[in-house]
């Protein structure tokens, strides 16, 4: 286990800047997810953090000692990369001990640790196969294979899971969660999707434009995005976001979505909002708390009707889209509720799950 702290990192290619000012702690067999989109700098940091790349500015420290011109080799890290890196070559078992025997590692002690291995991750009966005879979990299996025989500090992931298919992503989340809690170890896990990012981590990270965004649990960050950015990145499918003005009537305040529709603000959250009555903002609400019209359970709950455009059956749920303020809404409906395009439905929406954003900063208010 290792603690992972990163001062101030900067990382420039010439007037590009990839990197700015990232400030991180990862704690001792602490799970944290980099997520964010293409370009955004995650794996340029994960490979800084590895010694792959040079880092421009800032230090990096593994338990306290500070790394920057320590050489990978010796940073007692174990990277697992997105195409597995297997010598085709070479039998599972040599792939896995690869780097034990370049270490002069004693025969009997590296049988031993590709032995314990290969029974974590399921694959003994496939030490003896190559890389052409597995299948890309397989492949990804004997790739983590060779990053635990090392007793590495921690474990660095790049988009690991990216070139299997839909299925087998999810059993090897699955996998991934049950390695990390019976090899403890500190891991930094590098993807763009944020389904991974919410399954796996302990602590999600969301970059973007080289910066970092928002540091939070997976709830928290779905809970309480800090930006408008973190809040449509995070949640599937991701947040609605509608023009609107805070408007007051008879001590009430209500969120103006425009085309006569008002929707009441909890009581308990108006005062929050108070330095904000007029002024343009944009009122976010995910699909899953706006429903078929329902019986209501709290007084946060308010009644609207919309002309439903686009009808996608998902299986347990359906998703219905209509239209609010020249905006595209999602809703997320039982499916035998659900009226057909071009009629009327009405619907029910959680406002104490709503968010209000302040366009000129994208802050969450």
């Amino acid at each position: 286990m290792a603690r992972i702290q990163l001062k101030d990192v900067w990382k420039r290619f010439g007037n590009t800047e990839a990197v700015r000012g990232i400030n991180l702690d990862i704690a001792h067999n602490e799970f944290v997810v980099l997520v964010g989109p293409s370009g955004c700098g995650k794996s340029t940091l994960l490979r800084m953090v590895a010694g792959l790349e040079d880092i421009t500015s800032g230090k990096i420290y593994i338990d306290d000692k500070l790394i920057n011109y320590v050489a990978p080799r010796d940073r007692h890290i174990a990277m697992v990369f997105q195409n597995y890196a297997l010598y085709p070559h070479m039998t599972v078992s040599e792939n896995m001990s690869f780097g034990l025997r370049l270490a002069k590692t004693p025969r009997e002690e590296i049988q031993r640790r590709v032995q314990e291995a290969a029974e974590i991750l399921h694959i003994k009966e496939l030490l003896d196969r190559r890389p052409k005879q597995l299948s890309g979990g397989q492949q990804q299996r004997v790739a983590m294979g060779r990053a635990i025989v090392r007793n590495p500090q921690a474990f660095l992931f790049d988009e690991p899971l990216s070139n299997l298919d839909a299925k087998m992503r999810v059993q090897m989340r699955t996998e991934i969660k049950k390695i990390h809690q019976r090899v403890q170890t500190t891991v930094i896990y590098v993807t763009h999707d944020q389904v991974e990012a919410m399954t796996l981590a302990d602590r999600i990270i969301i970059m973007n434009e080289g910066k970092i965004e928002q540091i939070a649990s997976p709830q928290e960050m779905y809970d309480r995005p800090a930006t408008q950015f973190v809040a449509g990145f995070i949640g599937s499918p991701s947040m609605n976001f509608i023009s609107c003005k805070l408007t007051t009537e008879q001590l009430a305040t209500y969120v103006d979505v425009g085309d006569g529709l008002k929707l009441k603000v909890p009581d308990e959250r108006a005062s929050e909002y108070q330095a904000f009555l007029g002024k343009l903002l944009t009122f976010g609400i995910r699909p899953e708390h706006v429903t078929e019209k329902r019986a209501h359970t709290t007084t946060t709950q308010v009644d609207f009707s919309a002309d439903v455009e686009v009808v996608e059956p998902m299986g347990m749920d359906t998703m219905v889209f209509f239209n609010m303020n020249s905006e595209d809404v999602c809703a997320r409906s039982v499916p035998h509720s659900v009226m057909d395009p071009g009629h009327r439905m009405e619907f029910t929406v959680d406002m104490n799950r709503m968010h209000l954003i302040d366009p000129e900063t994208g802050r969450v208010i």
